[in-house]
Order: structure tokens, then C-alpha cells, then sequence
């Protein structure tokens, strides 16, 4: 007897979690799984432990402490101009995964298409099959990493209850421009679709590009679910802290699911974002600086030692072809040689691609939310290639 349901049989383990578990067997330096490897502003681990001490340590409200959805509502007009009613709009979730999860469990039926801009994260697929949905993607092709408007409009064309797409990107770097958001605003208007959008790292843009969210665009606030949260901003990607910002119609459809999911996020780590989203505007200067600096230094790591990489202009990844070091085109094969020869651990390229992997074969990404002393190894490291 076969018990595992069938909605599930074309998902695999995760690539970048099953590569991270190799690694750490085999002491590679992390690069592979997103996450920082510095601890956050002290003021914010101060406010987490402040609050346990205090007692903070059961059940929260389910939407989210009311103190940390008006905090999120504060620095979404802050930010965005965008105003929003932290009781009716605002959902506070455990990480953006399980947000992204909620809304297309509580918004897409059995059958119902999804447009997934890919590459993409492996959630997005994930949860698309859990709602028992179709999924249709649409490929941003590398090297520069823009989609084909008129592609995106066939992929519209037959028929779609949800776009889900990231940006600022995750694997290239790629900030959508105003533009390419009204190509995506006007094709969710005239064919009925909800966008979802994952913008986690909204505050991570170099070079003086600009992340729009989606919902700010004429028409959009009402069909759009925007997904963000505080992991990669203040360093606490454990802490699994995420949110949905939605109107009242597509909240309460996500809510359902997160309701009978996780009951609440962490409580202690809500006290602690209250802090952590209250921190002046210099906080998020210094943010776009230090992450600059990583990315320059990463970037120069790697041309150094022959890897051709695109430029990010937003999150902390860079999508590297190493097909010039002569070891073929199989990324597969490359990142595990790479962990296992060199002791640096990536993710293979085509495993953000569902519809065509060849599009990330000869690629592996890179990422760099990493202190000094980490790219110290890593540049010694890569001296071995």
C-alpha cells in the first residue's frame, strides 16, 4: 500500500536543506542555506530576553500580538505610504514560509493554476501542491534575469487564480523595476488573478534600485497578499517570524489555514520585533552598507578564482557560472565536488528551475550574508580550485 498522498509524489526533499545537512557532516563553510552567521542588534536580543523573563512564554493572540501587527502597520505607511488596519490586514505567521504556504492553502482550489516566476524558492512549488494546485511557470532566464512579457501573458491566458512571485530575488539579486510590476499589475487586473508576493528582502537593494511593492500599484491592494518578514532584516532567521499584509476578503482565507497550522508565532520574538521594527531609518542605512560590502567582497572573491557571476542588486545571493573552470556543466555533481574537494558548500542552480533545469545547469549560487572571518575561509578555500 502506497500511503503518501498523491498531491505529494512529484515532491523531493529540499535541495538547499539536504545539501546543508552534507555539509555540516563533511565541515564545509556554509554558503548554501540563506541565512546570517552574526547575531542580531543587541537591542533586540536584550527585548527577546526581557520578555521571557517577563513571562512571555505561552500562547499569543493567533493573528499576532497587537503590538507587533501595529508595528508592521506603522513602517508599511512608513515605508510605502501603504496604510493598513493591523486588525483586519495584518497576519503574523511563523517565517515567511509558512505565509507563503497559508495564503495559497487558503486561496487556490484543487485544479486552480499558479504562475511561479522561476527560478524560485522550492516553498513556492511545495505549496502549491499542498493546495492541490496547478502550477505554471514562467522562466526568468539568466544571465540578466527578466521575464518575457509576452510568455507571461500566455501563461495568463489560460487561466490563473495566483501569480506568486520574489523581489527583491532569490537566486539572482534582481529587483523588479516599476515597469515590470505594471506588466504583471495589468495582466493580474484584466484576467481576475491574486498576486502573492514574498518580499523578504525588501530592505536588502543596492545601488540605488528601489523595491515597489506590488500592492501599492493602482488596483493591486486589492488582490494582492504581500509576505514579508524579519529573519533576514535583523538577523533571527530561527526566530521564524513572518507576516501577511492583505485586505480583509483574502486575510481571512489565509488566516483559516495559519488558525489550524501553527496557532501563533513564538510570542518572546514578537516582544523582540516590536523593538527591532521601531529602529531609526540609520539602522537601515547601515543594513544596505554592511550587506554592499559583503556582496563586493564576494563578487571579487569569486571573479578572482574564476567564476563569472551576475551582479545583485537586492537580497544577499549571487548566481555563479563555473562552467570556465573546466569541471563540465553538471551542477549537481560541481556543488558536491565543491563541498567535498574545496569545503565550501553552495546550491546547485538548477534546482530553483522545475520547468526547464537547464536553465541553472553550469550555475551554483553563492550566498553572502557572512562575517569577515567567513569570507576569510571561504577566499582561502577557493585557493584550492
Amino acid at each position: 500500500m502506497h500511503y503518501g498522498a498523491h498531491r505529494l509524489k512529484n515532491l523531493q526533499e529540499s535541495v538547499i536543506r539536504s545539501i546543508t545537512r552534507y555539509a555540516l557532516e563533511k565541515g564545509a563553510v556554509l554558503l548554501a542555506q540563506g541565512f546570517p552567521d552574526f547575531d542580531p542588534p543587541a537591542e533586540v536580543l536584550n527585548a527577546a530576553q526581557q520578555a521571557m523573563r517577563q513571562g512571555l512564554n505561552q500562547y499569543g493572540m493567533t493573528w499576532g500580538q497587537p503590538a507587533l501587527r501595529q508595528a508592521i502597520a506603522r513602517n508599511s505607511w512608513r515605508f510605502y505610504r501603504r496604510e493598513v488596519d493591523p486588525e483586519r490586514h495584518v497576519t503574523v505567521t511563523c517565517g515567511v514560509t509558512e505565509a507563503v504556504i497559508a495564503a495559497l492553502v487558503g486561496i487556490v482550489n484543487p485544479g486552480e493554476r499558479v504562475i511561479v516566476l522561476e527560478p524560485a524558492h522550492e516553498n513556492y512549488h511545495a505549496g502549491i501542491a499542498f493546495a492541490g494546485g496547478i502550477p505554471v511557470w514562467v522562466p526568468i532566464r539568466p544571465p540578466d534575469y527578466h521575464f518575457d512579457p509576452e510568455e507571461l501573458r500566455q501563461a495568463f491566458r489560460g487561466g490563473a487564480k495566483a501569480i506568486i512571485f520574489n523581489s527583491p530575488h532569490n537566486p539572482s539579486g534582481r529587483v523588479f523595476t516599476r515597469a515590470e510590476l505594471q506588466v504583471i499589475a495589468d495582466l493580474c487586473l484584466e484576467f481576475d488573478t491574486v498576486a502573492i508576493t514574498d518580499e523578504i528582502y525588501e530592505h536588502l537593494v543596492y545601488d540605488g534600485h528601489e523595491h515597489i511593492p506590488i500592492s501599492t500599484l493602482p488596483g493591486m491592494w486589492e488582490r494582492t497578499i504581500s509576505i514579508s518578514g524579519m529573519g533576514k532584516t535583523f538577523a533571527v532567521t530561527g526566530w521564524r517570524l513572518g507576516y501577511a499584509i492583505a485586505p480583509e476578503e483574502l486575510t481571512v482565507a489565509l488566516r483559516k489555514v495559519h488558525d489550524f497550522t501553527t496557532v501563533c508565532a513564538p510570542t518572546p520574538f514578537q516582544a523582540a520585533m516590536v523593538v527591532a521594527l521601531n529602529l531609526p531609518d540609520s539602522y537601515y542605512e547601515w543594513l544596505r552598507g554592511f550587506y554592499a560590502q559583503r556582496r563586493e567582497r564576494m563578487l571579487r572573491i569569486l571573479a578572482d578564482h574564476g567564476f563569472a557571476c551576475s551582479l545583485p542588486e537586492g537580497a544577499y545571493y549571487t548566481m555563479a557560472d563555473f562552467t570556465h573552470l573546466g569541471r563540465g556543466k553538471d551542477d549537481t555533481a560541481f556543488a558536491y565536488w565543491l563541498i567535498d574537494e574545496i569545503g565550501v558548500a553552495t546550491v546547485p542552480g538548477s534546482s530553483f528551475y522545475v520547468s526547464d533545469p537547464s536553465l541553472g545547469r553550469g550555475l551554483i549560487r553563492f550566498a553572502f550574508p557572512k562575517k569577515d572571518e567567513t569570507l576569510d575561509l571561504v577566499e582561502k578555500r577557493l585557493q584550492r580550485l
